[in-house]
């Protein structure tokens, strides 16, 4: 109500009164509204996924049918994934592998989401330096991001996908850490026959700038095994050239980094295995 004085003339209502009007109304207008805004960006936080799992699809189904691969779209979904690293691993209580790895494994786009997966492991360094494997699908693109910095302060460094190294052996990659002093890593590429064939690459991150170390052969019968600071690589380094599926001798080789160099320690062989009795 407006108050009125006796001589009729009107009498403007004080400005905190009416500060207090207005501030009253706003807060009663964002009351409302909050509902509403709550779910619009809970929408909007729902689109970026839904579209990476597109993405994701397309670039896996581009692969498989020798489709050109779009640069653009794959460019996206790194960004996408960036972005989720890099919130785990500067969360203000320290880096949270453990809750972005299972947000990751919810991006997958298919139901049964064979040869595709997407994870971050914990390199070696001071401070630590991490790095996330990429696999889009069976029969799709992979790649690999690295992430360094200080604590809290970490971002995108160095990539390695088939964009930019056109060599890359990127299927079904791999990764896995070997060193707890350095920031160094082996992709594993391949082993998806029924022979294991794969190849296995060395890399290490030299400020920002990674650098292969080593590159073997296309091994065949190959597993691998991660010890500290050390890496074992089980192998048939002797094929029957009659017959290519058999083996005539297995080996297995232990490597690791010495004095800034990758080096092989020991090499020593295995027994075959029995032939399976029919």
């Amino acid at each position: 109500m407006i108050p009125i004085n006796f001589s009729g003339r009107i009498i403007p209502p004080p400005i905190r009164s009416l500060n207090a009007m207005l501030a009253f109304f706003l807060a009663f207008v964002m009351f409302c509204a909050f509902p509403a805004v709550r779910q619009l960006r809970a929408q909007a936080g729902d689109v970026p996924t839904a579209e990476f799992r597109t993405i994701a699809g397309e670039l896996s189904s581009a692969r498989q049918s020798g489709a050109g691969e779009d640069k653009l779209r794959m460019m996206k979904a790194f960004t996408f994934l960036d972005s989720i690293a890099l919130s785990a691993l500067n969360a203000p209580a320290g880096p949270n592998l453990e809750g972005a790895n299972r947000t990751l494994a919810g991006l997958a786009s298919h139901t049964l989401p064979v040869g595709e997966n997407y994870r971050i492991a914990k390199l070696g360094g001071t401070p630590a330096v991490y790095a996330m494997v990429i696999n889009f699908g069976l029969g799709g693109p992979a790649a690999v991001r690295v992430y360094a910095g200080a604590a809290g302060h970490l971002m995108f460094v160095a990539g390695i996908d088939h964009l930019v190294q056109e060599d890359f052996f990127d299927s079904d990659v791999e990764l896995v850490a070997v060193s707890n002093s350095e920031p160094v890593f082996v992709t594993v590429s391949g082993r998806t026959d029924d022979l294991s064939t794969g190849a296995f690459t060395v890399w290490r991150l030299d400020g920002q700038r990674l650098t292969s170390l080593w590159i073997s052969d296309l091994l065949q019968q190959s597993s691998y095994e991660a010890e500290e600071d050390g890496f074992r690589i089980a192998y048939c380094s002797q094929v029957d050239e009659d017959r290519p599926s058999q083996c005539l001798k297995m080996s297995r080789d232990l490597y690791r980094m010495v004095s800034g160099e990758w080096k092989r320690i020991e090499s020593i062989d295995l027994p075959l295995a029995a032939p399976a009795v029919k």
